[in-house]
């Protein structure tokens, strides 16, 4: 979860996130606070840029809901 009051605070955590190696897909909500972060990356990289933005706090990681759906066929 990261603090985003805004339209421009949650752009430029987008665009902080979207140049590391490995990010597949971002998905942001204001209204819950949230930033969605898919891929092979490092949870680390991803929250030192995103402390430069705002106050960051990692939920979960690990693999995507669709993975462990493809794990158990």
């Amino acid at each position: 979860m990261m603090t985003m009051n805004d339209e421009k605070t949650k752009q430029k955590a987008i665009e902080a996130v979207a140049n590391i190696y490995g990010v597949d897909s971002i998905a942001a909500d204001l209204k819950e606070q949230r930033l969605t972060v898919t891929g092979e990356i490092d949870a680390v990289a991803i929250a030192k840029k995103l402390k430069k933005i705002g106050k960051v706090d990692i939920v979960s990681v690990g693999p995507s809901e669709q993975e462990k759906t493809d794990d158990k066929k």
